[in-house]
Formats: C-alpha cells, sequence, structure tokens
C-alpha cells in the first residue's frame, strides 16, 4: 500500500477564532462591529458586513516605526477604556514591532522587525508616527539606523502605510520654522504605496483602530485630498459644533473669563481655527467620548491640518493678519466665507441684543427664536 501524504500550509488564525480564543461571545463581537460601524460613520446596516469581513479576516502583521515625536500619538492610544475597541482591535492584529510597547529592547527589538518584514513581506501594515528628518541622518536614529533609511527599507515591503499623527503625516511640530533638522512627512518620501494619513497633534484612539478596523474589512478607505479617511475628517470641526448656534447670533466669547465664555459662546474671536479644521473632535471626542477641546473652554487650534504651528496665533482670530501672509494665504481663502456669515450675525446681534454679554443666551432659547 503506498501512503500518500499532503503538505499543508501553517493555519492563518482568522480574526473570528482570535476573539472567540480571547473568550469574546458573539454578542460581544456584534456589539464590537456595531462600535466600529458607529466610528466609521457607516449606517447600522453594515454591521453584518462588518462581521462577515472581520470573521473571516486573517490577523494582518503591524509594524510600528516612531521617528521625530513626543510619543504623544501612542500616548493616546494607550487611553483607552473597557471593554475598549482598542484592545480588541490590538487582539486582532499582530503587532510585531513598536518600541515604546514591545518587551524586547536592543537587538532582540531589531530582530523582531527583521524577522516580521521578512515572514510578511508584501502583507504587513506599516504605521509611522513622526516626520523623518534629512537634514542630517544623525538628527534621529534607531539602533544606529537613520529614519530615512529605516523608513525606506520597511516601506518596501509594505502593503499599506497609516501615518498617524500630523507629523508623520503633514511634518508636525518638528516642521515648524526654521525647521532645524529639515523634518518632511512619509509622504514627501515614499511615493509607490497606499498611505493613509491620521493627522491629529494626538489622533483620538478611535480614529487611529477605525482606520485599521476599515483596511481589515473594506480595504484602504476614502480619502480626501489630504490622504485622510473621510469617514473621520469629511466635515469640519466648526459644522458639528454645539457652539455653533452662537456663532450663527454673533455671539462671541471676548476673553475666556466673560459672561460670554461662561454661557458657552463662540470662541471665534479668541482664535478656534475650527472653521477650517476637518476631524471628529466634536463627534467622537475624548476620554471615552466626554469631552473636547472646544467643550473644554480653548478654541481649537487646528492641529490636524499642515503648518498648523506657523498658522498664525493660538488667540488670534482668522481675519487678523500674522505678518506670515505666504503660509496663511490659502487658510485665510478658506476662512473668508465663514468671516463673512460671523459679520451679518454680528450686525444683526448689535440690532436686536442692547443687554451686550450680560444676557445669558442659551442654545434652546437660540433654536425657539425666530430668525430676525
Amino acid at each position: 500500500m503506498i501512503m500518500r501524504t499532503t503538505q499543508h500550509e501553517p493555519h492563518e488564525e482568522t480574526l473570528g477564532e482570535r476573539l472567540r480564543s480571547q473568550g469574546i461571545s458573539r454578542r460581544g463581537f456584534l456589539k464590537f462591529c456595531g462600535l466600529l460601524a458607529s466610528s466609521m460613520a457607516l449606517a447600522p446596516a453594515m454591521v453584518p458586513k462588518i462581521a462577515a469581513a472581520l470573521e473571516q479576516a486573517k490577523r494582518p502583521s503591524v509594524i510600528w516605526l516612531s521617528f521625530q515625536e513626543c510619543t504623544g500619538c501612542t500616548e493616546s492610544l494607550t487611553r483607552s477604556h473597557s471593554p475598549s475597541i482598542e484592545g480588541l482591535i490590538f487582539d486582532a492584529i499582530s503587532l510585531d514591532y513598536h518600541h515604546t510597547l514591545q518587551a524586547a529592547s536592543g537587538y532582540g527589538a531589531e530582530e523582531a522587525r527583521a524577522e516580521a518584514m521578512k515572514e510578511h513581506y508584501g502583507k504587513y501594515v506599516l504605521v509611522v508616527d513622526g516626520s523623518i528628518p534629512i537634514g542630517n541622518p544623525g538628527f534621529s536614529t534607531i539602533a544606529g539606523i537613520s529614519n530615512l533609511d529605516m523608513l525606506k527599507e520597511a516601506a518596501a515591503g509594505a502593503a499599506a502605510i497609516i501615518a498617524v499623527g500630523t507629523c508623520a503625516a503633514f511634518g508636525g511640530l518638528p516642521k515648524a520654522d526654521p525647521n532645524p533638522t529639515g523634518a518632511v512627512s512619509v509622504a514627501d518620501i515614499i511615493k509607490d504605496k497606499p498611505i493613509i494619513n491620521v493627522s491629529g497633534c494626538p489622533p483620538i484612539p478611535v480614529v487611529i483602530t477605525g482606520t485599521i478596523a476599515h483596511i481589515l474589512t473594506f480595504g484602504i478607505p476614502e480619502l480626501d485630498s489630504l490622504g485622510r479617511p473621510k469617514a473621520f475628517y469629511g466635515q469640519n470641526i466648526h459644522d458639528r459644533c454645539y457652539r455653533r448656534p452662537f456663532y450663527e447670533r454673533g455671539l462671541f466669547a471676548e476673553t475666556f473669563d466673560d459672561e460670554g465664555a461662561k454661557a458657552g459662546w463662540c470662541l471665534y474671536k479668541l482664535g478656534c481655527k475650527g472653521p477650517v479644521t476637518y476631524n471628529a473632535c466634536a463627534t467622537l471626542k475624548w476620554n471615552e467620548g466626554t469631552s473636547f477641546p472646544i467643550e473644554a473652554g480653548h478654541g481649537c487650534i487646528g492641529c490636524s491640518e499642515p503648518n498648523f504651528w506657523d498658522f498664525g496665533g493660538f488667540y488670534k482670530a482668522l481675519s487678523i493678519p500674522t505678518g506670515m501672509t505666504g503660509q496663511t494665504a490659502v487658510y485665510a481663502a478658506a476662512a473668508g466665507i465663514a468671516v463673512g456669515v460671523a459679520a451679518g450675525a454680528m450686525n444683526k446681534k448689535a440690532k436686536t441684543d442692547a443687554a451686550g454679554l450680560h444676557k445669558t443666551v442659551t442654545v434652546d432659547e437660540l433654536n425657539q427664536e425666530s430668525p430676525s
């Protein structure tokens, strides 16, 4: 009798199998899919499709490189709550290299990176946070390797790249004038791979994991003109801000401690960049959906936009010249319509409210009033 044997490839664990091995029930899994749908701004009808896709999805290898950065993006991601979307996602991927979170160090860490790149060549997801200095290789190195060389080496075998944080996406704070290190973004260097920019200083944790989830389920998400997922960066903060009704009525805080500020009036005059900043802060918020900067009483500084650090003063209104016309011209044009609306609202306010800032007006009262 001739015995025939067949060689089988090692079984790759699917996401569904992984979650079940972690003790997550079907009900919990579907709840997780519902949260993902919500975070990605998808209709509830998409939950079964997400569940089906995730059930069969293979756990991808993820290599995370940190260059010129402050570790804020990683810190943001670890500020998850329980049960957390973040925890489930990181049970669902194989995070093979992250020099802040991994236990290994030195030669062991670099061997893990090299092994993951070789074993999963062409399939792994490369995550990068931090800008890349090109002025001098010695400005930032890891294991004696310049950031530029390490990025090029890791990008060569990546299926896709996620640039996490404004530093990786646009150069961020290291690129601020006069840019002493010659900092550039990932997209300034890598031209032959799909790059998803998840900007913010730092980004919202759910935006990072929601982007990873979209890649797992549906592939590369639809991106805006700056390479950011439209699901999270499709609208500006101003349009979804709860202070917007006050803006429309011309009710603005003049200082951070006046009666208008206490009543929750618009922070536009105090430098809020919400009208030209695209992000999900006003809807997803931070700390388990508790709040976001504008709700805490501070105007948006525009941290998810290119060159935000050089975008004039944080406490100067968009219409106030800063002397940096070359860098702010595009933003000034984008803000022109918003400034016009504000001026019209202020004229209406002057006619209808003689009490000035000492009169407290609530959102409900504004909604009940008829237009002037």
